[in-house]
């Protein structure tokens, strides 16, 4: 048989596309339907005509296709039938709204992960383990060089890190994703207690941010750079920017600062 007859999803010049249900998963390019399991931009695309994504999902992926896209949301677990082929969307733990793709078509089941991440993340629904026949996993880190520590060690070093640059009289400029990392982070320091100083944010962060407060999710106040007092006291504050944002002139207005970056 050839490939066409046996695999339910194939890879083409586009990305994964199911030829039974006539859809791509995450395709790169603008495609009729595309089925999106979450909103970062390497697996968003913008231009197409139809998406679906998880009812978690909908606020970031609008913030990432424009408010004229034509999207379509399920609930987690809820399946829609695309041309005979059943369809449903599972937690995958990455970011808000991430969803890993299920497709079932004459009793074939197959999964495909996205991004996702088994540790609990306080801005998102934890990842579901989703029974199937053939699983497509991202493994960005998936060598076994790759070590984390957990996840309440690192917000705790992030806060002593604060600290002692308010010690030092030093601004505190963390890097991270603007989508999913900085919310992440966010919400991550919140819980750790009280937090010592005011959180400022590059303007590519706070727009993701408020699409995470739209959906629901509880983050610590955060203020806009350019909305922040002109005596604000940067030596005291944590100032959340994409890596995009190191070494460009939009950081010298901080004065003294150290700088971290989130990864992983």
């Amino acid at each position: 048989m050839s490939q066409s007859e046996t695999s339910l999803l194939q890879p083409t010049d586009v990305g994964l596309y199911c030829p039974a249900g006539g859809f791509h998963v995450d395709p790169w390019r603008p495609v009729d339907r595309a089925i999106v399991t979450h909103a970062h931009a390497d697996h968003a695309c913008w231009g197409c005509g139809h998406y679906l994504t998880s009812q978690d999902g909908r606020t970031v992926l609008r913030a990432r296709v424009g408010d004229g896209a034509n999207v379509e949301t399920l609930a987690y677990g809820e399946p829609i039938d695309i041309n005979g082929v059943r369809v449903s969307l599972h937690p995958a733990g990455h970011i808000l709204g991430s969803a890993q793709v299920r497709v079932e078509h004459r009793g074939e089941v197959w999964v495909v992960s996205g991004d996702y991440k088994t540790e609990p993340d306080l801005t998102c629904a934890p990842f579901e383990v989703v029974r199937c026949h053939t699983f497509i996993s991202e493994s960005t880190f998936g060598l076994p060089v790759y070590r984390w520590q957990e996840q309440q060690v690192v917000f705790d070093e992030i806060l002593s890190w604060w600290l002692a640059n308010q010690a030092a009289g030093k601004a505190s400029l963390i890097l991270a994703y603007a989508l999913g990392k900085s919310q992440r982070i966010l919400a991550g320091l919140a819980a750790t207690g009280e937090l010592p100083g005011s959180i400022f944010t590059h303007g590519a962060v706070e727009a993701m941010t408020e699409a995470y407060r739209a959906a629901g999710v509880r983050v610590p106040a955060t203020t806009h750079v350019s909305a922040a007092e002109p005596k604000s006291v940067w030596a005291r504050s944590l100032i959340v920017a994409p890596p995009s944002a190191q070494g460009t002139p939009w950081i010298r207005k901080f004065g003294p600062l150290s700088t971290g970056f989130a990864s992983g």
